[in-house]
């Protein structure tokens, strides 16, 4: 199976590909944090496969960064930003979440008398 993204002789730059995945990186970077106010978990899921595919992403324009064109890598980057942003966010979320279910939740059970 041939490489779609190598390209043969020289490449000016004047024109170039869309990177496969930076649409739906951006789309689920930014819908991670909207996942955030869900309980955290839709968040954070939308966060973790936000960041896999763009380390493919972040892979192919390494290997030739000339043959992408600047707005799909931005659009890759600012999802990737999204997505870190709400990962950290989610992680912290739900861990609050816990602390209070532990905590609080103990203390109802404690007070309810059968």
């Amino acid at each position: 199976m041939e490489n779609q993204y190598k390209t043969s002789g020289k490449f000016d730059g004047s024109q170039g590909i869309d990177l496969p995945n930076s649409t739906t990186v951006m789309v689920l970077g930014i819908g991670s944090l909207v996942g955030l106010l869900c309980s955290g978990l839709p968040g954070l899921i939308m966060a973790i496969i936000a960041l896999v595919l763009a380390s493919g992403d972040k892979k192919l324009y390494l290997r030739n960064p000339a043959h992408f064109t600047p707005g799909s890598v931005s659009n890759m980057r600012t999802g990737k930003t999204c997505a870190l942003i709400s990962l950290i966010l989610c992680v912290i979320f739900i861990f609050v979440i816990i602390a209070v279910i532990t905590f609080v939740g103990f203390q109802w059970i404690k007070d309810i008398h059968f």
